[in-house]
C-alpha cells in the first residue's frame, strides 16, 4: 500500500505549551519532526534504515503559518506528505486541524540527507525511490522562503552557548530549539502579549555543542529577524511576524 500521506491526532499537553497555555512554536516544530520521522519509517527511509548507510535526515528550511493556536487540552490532527524532490532537497508539507476539522495552520519544509560521519550533504540516491508519487497533491502553501531583515529595525546582540537540552541524536542543536531561542530573545514581556503568526527558519550550518553563538535580533513593529553567528560564519537565520494574543 502506498502511503501518500500520514496523519496523527494527539492531545496538546501542558509540556507542549508556553506560559500562556498556547502551543509553543518549538512544540509545533517538534510535532512536525516526529510525524515526518514516523512517515519516513513507514516508507522504509526512517532513521534506522538510513543509518545503515551512515545517513540522517536534516532540515534546511522550514516555514510555519498559524491561523489559530490550540491550547492545553485541545485535540489536533496533523497531516503530512512529501512532494517530488528538487535536486538534493526533499519538500514536505503539513496541515494542522482542530477536532472539528477546521484549519489551524500549515507548514512547509525542505529536507536533505547528511552523511553522519563526514557531516556533509549526501545525494538523494535510492532514498528518493522510497517516496510516493505525490505529484497529484496540492500543497497548502508555497516552498519555504528566505528570511528577511526588517527595514530600519533595532538590533540586539545576545550570546548563546548550546546546552544539553538543545542537542538531539544527530549531535547538533535540534531544529525546534531555534524557535525557543527566538522567543527567548524576544523576551517574556513581549511574548506575554504576542504570539508568532508565522516563522521561517533557514538552517545554513549545523550548530555543534562547542560553538558559542552570537545571536543578532533585529525587530521593527510586528516583524523580527534572528541570526546566529560563530566566528564570523552565519549558521542560521530566522524571521517572523508577531500578532496580538
Amino acid at each position: 500500500m502506498e502511503l501518500k500521506t500520514y496523519r496523527e491526532t494527539f492531545l496538546i499537553r501542558t509540556c507542549d505549551c508556553d506560559f500562556m497555555g498556547e502551543w509553543r512554536p518549538s512544540g509545533i516544530l517538534t510535532a512536525m519532526q516526529e510525524i515526518a520521522g514516523m512517515h519516513s519509517q513507514l516508507l522504509g527511509c526512517g532513521r534506522e534504515a538510513l543509518m545503515r548507510n551512515n545517513l540522517v535526515w536534516v532540515l534546511t528550511r522550514s516555514e510555519v503559518r498559524m491561523q489559530k493556536y490550540p491550547r492545553v487540552g485541545d485535540t489536533v490532527t496533523l497531516e503530512t506528505f512529501p512532494m517530488p524532490i528538487r535536486r538534493w532537497f526533499f519538500p514536505r508539507y503539513y496541515l494542522f486541524c482542530d477536532q472539528n476539522g477546521e484549519t489551524l495552520g500549515c507548514a512547509a519544509t525542505l529536507w536533505a540527507l547528511m552523511d553522519f560521519k563526514e557531516r556533509k550533504m549526501a545525494p538523494p540516491g535510492d532514498v528518493a525511490k522510497s517516496l510516493p508519487d505525490n505529484s497529484d497533491l496540492q500543497p497548502p502553501m508555497g516552498m519555504p522562503g528566505a528570511a528577511e531583515i526588517p527595514d530600519n529595525g533595532e538590533e540586539t546582540v545576545i550570546g548563546r552557548l548550546p546546552a544539553y537540552f538543545d542537542l538531539d541524536v544527530n549531535l547538533h542543536v535540534n531544529n525546534a530549539r531555534y524557535a525557543d531561542w527566538a522567543c527567548d530573545a524576544l523576551g517574556v514581556d513581549l511574548m506575554r502579549e504576542h504570539r508568532l503568526e508565522s516563522m521561517r527558519i533557514n538552517y545554513e550550518a549545523e550548530i555543534r555543542p562547542d560553538k558559542e553563538m552570537e545571536l543578532h535580533l533585529i525587530r521593527r513593529d510586528e516583524k523580527f529577524y534572528l541570526s546566529g553567528v560563530h566566528e564570523g560564519v552565519r549558521h542560521f537565520e530566522m524571521d517572523g511576524v508577531l500578532e496580538k494574543r
